[in-house]
C-alpha cells in the first residue's frame, strides 16, 4: 500500500513540474536577435545598450576545432544568472542559444555548435544582480571529415 501511495505521488509530482518551470521564449519575444547578422546587433537585440564586464564567466573552446559542424563550447561560472546566451560571428545569423535559469542553478554547459567558418565565440550572461558579464575566444577550423 505504501509503495502504491508513493508512486502516486510521484506521478502527480512529474506532472505539476513542468507547471512550475518558468522559460522566456526568446524566439517569440525577441525575434529581431535571431536574424541578426552582427554579434553586436543580436546582444542589443535581445538586451538593448548594454556594457557587459568581460569577466564572471568561462569559456573552454579548442583552439583550433577538428570539425567545423560541432565545435565544442563549454560555458561556466559561479555566478547566478538570469539568462546566458551563446553568440559567434562565423555564420550568416549570430545568434545561437540563449538559456533562462533559476536563481539557483548552475552555470555548467556543454553544447556544440556549427560554424561556417573560423570565428569568435561570445557568451553573454545577465547576472541576478542585474549586471552583464561576458567572455570571447576565437576559434580556428579543421578540414571536416
Amino acid at each position: 500500500m505504501k509503495r502504491r501511495k508513493f508512486l502516486g505521488l510521484g506521478l502527480v509530482a512529474i506532472t505539476l513540474a513542468p507547471a512550475s518551470l518558468n522559460a522566456v521564449d526568446f524566439r517569440a519575444t525577441k525575434p529581431a536577435a535571431w536574424s541578426a547578422k552582427t554579434v553586436n546587433d543580436a546582444i542589443k537585440a535581445l538586451y538593448g545598450d548594454i556594457k557587459a564586464e568581460e569577466s564572471g564567466i568561462k569559456l573552454t573552446l579548442p583552439k583550433k576545432a577538428a570539425n567545423p559542424g560541432a565545435v565544442p563550447v563549454k560555458i561556466k561560472s559561479d555566478i547566478a544568472m538570469k539568462s546566458l546566451t551563446i553568440l559567434q560571428d562565423a555564420n550568416s545569423a549570430a545568434a545561437v542559444a540563449t538559456y533562462t535559469m533559476d536563481k539557483d542553478m548552475i552555470v555548467d554547459l556543454s553544447i556544440k555548435i556549427k560554424m561556417g567558418k573560423a570565428g569568435t565565440v561570445t557568451v553573454i550572461g545577465e547576472g541576478q544582480d542585474g549586471k552583464f558579464y561576458s567572455a570571447s575566444k576565437k576559434v580556428e577550423l579543421g578540414e571536416a571529415c
